[in-house]
């Protein structure tokens, strides 16, 4: 079965990467939610998904050259704060949820934080609960190597060539593309080669079936209450 994850949480209708935003949708029956990590200045883990608090905050600046007291200070929409990894973690603990952490390191390559986030993970007894994903590959195959135990992805955006022989081939379960670059070809390749689909970012219903019926792991999706009706109907 499909599993129907919330990209940045609830983010059509919240503001993203919130508690807010989290919280709603694990009420819109979501099965997991994909959210997306920096390191602060002061070596905290943020979850945001720009390497700026522009766009998403009323404040400006680089995540990585401020701390966690300062982003803290930030309306991150409807009056929530940029949260960290520990909060999101207290939410989920005692849930079903899948959580998909993408480590946001392709343009800042932030020094630990891999350790860091492997830590948190196993300090919660999430191992078998969450997937660590990015489209710095180099950071995934420092993951696998600290920690074999817990699932990691593959990102990607652009077209598929043996890319579950790839994966395959570094020891890495699942890959992440951009539901555009999918085909059912490139989907069969990918399974012939034991590594599981999770694609983004999925909005659209007849996308959402199309998908569901090539057999995808999970699709990462913007409103996750239209895709869990679409799944219950299908």
């Amino acid at each position: 079965m499909t599993k129907n994850i919330a990209h940045r949480g609830f983010s059509a209708r919240y503001p993203e990467n919130t508690m807010l935003a989290f919280e709603q949708a694990i009420k819109a029956g979501c099965d997991g939610i994909e959210l997306d990590v920096h390191l602060t200045k002061d070596g905290q883990i943020a979850i945001i998904h720009d390497e700026t608090v522009d766009r998403t905050t009323n404040g400006t600046g680089v995540v990585a050259q401020m701390t966690l007291e300062q982003l803290r200070r930030l309306d991150a929409g409807q009056g929530g704060r940029i949260p960290t990894l520990d909060e999101y973690f207290d939410l989920v603990a005692n849930t079903n949820i899948l959580s998909n952490i993408e480590l946001k390191n392709s343009i800042y390559r932030y020094p630990g934080m891999e350790e860091v986030v492997i830590e948190k993970v196993r300090e919660r007894g999430l191992c078998e609960r969450v997937v660590i994903s990015s489209f710095n590959h180099f950071s995934i195959l420092d993951c696998k190597a600290m920690a074999p135990e817990i699932r990691c992805g593959f990102l990607t955006g652009c077209w598929l060539i043996d890319f579950g022989g790839y994966a395959k081939r570094y020891g890495v379960e699942c890959v992440h593309p951009d539901f555009y670059s999918l085909t059912e070809a490139a989907i069969d390749e990918i399974h012939g080669k034991g590594v599981a689909v999770n694609t983004y970012t999925v909005n659209d219903p007849e996308d959402m079936r199309r998908l569901a019926s090539f057999g995808v792991a999970g699709m990462i999706t913007d409103d996750p209450a239209l895709l869990s009706e679409v799944l219950a109907n299908i």
